[in-house]
């Protein structure tokens, strides 16, 4: 019997995300291409997680027959529940075992390591002594071919791809079920879905930065190959997933895709294919989107918007299209080849407001834009971020909603136009760039909170996550969640409904609800508003409470008593 393991060390690329509490394509795939060349292949599946906080499965490894690793961020984010594996993790646990044929995968095959925002990536050489191959092509494609070849490296092409789109349809059918190893698996795992490679911007060259046109003209999964895996997904338990994995979901199966730069959507087919999730998993709990291109929707404003109103319609609320705007700079965008103008992302952004701005069952909006701006770029200045902070405050002024603003410095990647440009401009501008980010954060986003999350919203089902000191923090499930601090220490992986209180930059502060009295920390109590220290101290001292005329009886304003009602039970 074959036993394999698969150490799952995080991907962040700019159309797929793998970090939990996500698991991307990669894993599932790879499993799938073992279990399709042997149905009793033994497959041990873990996170670089697991491995940072027990040692011991490093002995499981050593006994596998093929150790594959995924790896690779090409892209900045930001992280709660995990971070990517670095180069010097893998050199540190892997280089000892010995027995297992250990196969790098992965952007980090790729690409090479990316470690932050502004630096360049780590050539794969960092680690070429610890790994028998480094397979630069699409791992469960190579992975197959290994297999065939009885583990033999040398007889084996690492970059071997797809030859087609449903190339592996089997893999990703049948690798679903390895999803039951992850630790979040399954109250709290997404499942990123593709639903095509490439980019239809390929034909002119692309965004300078992105790794994404490399991979040519857009190639579109099946409806239905993407139903089986869905279904697949459902059947081992999964019931959050993200339809993530593509540049533009406006553009799936969009009509002369090889051929235009912004091609025309094809409403019916995403319609179809929300439609076709929705009958074959009923009781998912998260349906979301990721990327969108700007440019799309403002040239094509009748069929996105059918595309929104389908998304809408069978999605679950909270979900974000979040729109690649990287600047609104006219001389950045002309040298980096940037893919919609600033009146064009107005336009996005107005449309989905139009649609999607209505308040969802689980307290946030049903649909709304997120913004994504790129740092670094060639031709880049202090006037860029002037009119990058004009134009946002233009959004904010207009009364225009932005669930996100993610700001974030440029890698330069391999085979990018920006790798031999490199990371002049980061450089040139780190203060300017962390001027920028206070600004934007204090005058646009704090106040763009409030108004998407009134005070007193309740918030649905947020999952806690982490401790800091005695705050709480967690999130909702979806693809870009609202983090939540909960003043108290909750009991971790639990789901607490919560009302809103207070705003931070990039958060919110919120207690559980409804809240009970007679059970609540100190720390809690004196969150609520109108209570503070000395009250919650009052509080303590004369719970338990049988009923609200007792509650208000201990306090020595009344109306702050009956005021803070909204909170709680008894």
């Amino acid at each position: 019997m074959l036993n394999v393991s698969i150490l799952d060390g995080y991907v962040d690329e700019p159309t797929c995300l793998g970090v939990p509490p996500y698991i991307g394509p990669y894993p599932r795939y790879i499993a799938g291409a073992i279990w399709c060349y042997d149905k009793h292949s033994r497959i041990f599946y873990c996170t670089i997680d697991q491995i940072r906080s027990d040692r011991s499965l490093l002995d499981v490894l050593s006994k596998s027959d093929l150790l594959v690793v995924i790896a690779g961020m090409s892209v900045p984010g930001r992280y709660l529940s995990g971070f990517p594996v670095s180069p010097n993790e893998l050199k540190s646990f892997l280089s000892s075992l010995n027995k297992p044929v250990k196969v790098l995968s992965g952007p980090a095959a790729r690409y090479g390591f990316g470690i932050s925002g502004g630096r360049r990536v780590r050539d794969t050489r960092v680690v070429e002594d610890v790994f028998d191959m480094i397979a630069d092509g699409d791992g469960e494609i190579v992975i197959s071919e290994l297999l065939k070849n009885n583990l033999v490296i040398d007889t084996t092409n690492s970059s071997l791809c797809r030859s087609n789109p449903s190339a592996f349809r089997n893999f990703a059918v049948y690798g679903s079920q390895i999803v039951k190893q992850h630790p979040f698996f399954p109250d709290y795992l997404i499942a990123e879905i593709e639903t095509y490679r490439g980019c239809p911007r390929s034909i002119v060259g692309g965004c300078s930065f992105c790794s994404e046109p490399s991979k040519g003209p857009p190639r579109f999964r099946a409806i239905e190959d993407i139903l089986d895996e869905v279904s697949s997904l459902y059947t081992a338990g999964i019931r959050h997933f993200r339809i993530g994995n593509q540049p533009c979901i406006f553009s799936y199966m969009s009509k002369g895709a090889d051929e235009q730069e912004f091609p025309e959507p094809n409403p019916d087919a995403i319609e179809k294919l929300f439609k076709g999730i929705r009958a074959i998993a009923p009781d998912l709990k998260t349906l979301h989107i990721d990327n969108a291109n700007p440019g799309v929707i403002a040239r094509y404003p009748e069929e996105c918007k059918r595309i929104a109103k389908s998304i809408v319609k069978y999605h679950t609320p909270g979900d974000v299209a979040a729109f690649g705007v990287e600047s609104v700079d006219p001389m950045v965008a002309k040298k980096n080849n940037l893919k919609a103008s600033p009146s064009e992302v107005l336009t996005a952004i107005k449309l989905l407001n139009e649609i999607g701005s209505k308040r969802g069952a689980n307290g946030l909006p049903e649909l709304l834009p997120g913004l994504n701006f790129v740092f670094g770029l060639k031709g880049e200045t202090k006037n860029t971020f002037k009119l990058d902070y004009d134009f946002l405050k233009q959004i904010y002024d207009n009364d225009l909603l932005v669930r996100r603003i993610n700001l974030r410095q440029v890698i330069p990647i391999p085979g990018t136009k920006m790798f031999t440009f490199g990371n002049k401009n980061v450089k040139k501008n780190k203060t300017e760039f962390q001027r920028f980010k206070r600004k934007v954060r204090e005058n646009i986003e704090r106040p763009m909170l409030e108004r998407i999350v009134p005070r007193r919203t309740v918030l649905k089902n947020v999952f806690t996550e982490v401790y800091d000191g005695k705050l709480t923090f967690g999130r909702q499930i979806g693809s870009y969640p609202l983090l939540v601090g909960i003043p108290g220490v909750l009991p971790l992986h639990k789901f607490f409904d919560v009302k809103m209180i207070d705003y931070g930059y990039r958060s919110v502060t919120a207690i559980p609800f409804p809240l009970d009295i007679n059970t609540a920390s100190r720390k809690t109590l004196e969150a609520i508003p109108g209570i503070g220290k000395k009250r919650a101290i009052r509080i303590l001292s004369k719970r338990p409470f049988r009923n609200k005329e007792k509650l208000i009886e201990c306090f020595d304003d009344s109306e702050i008593g009956r005021k803070i009602l909204k909170y709680i039970n008894f």
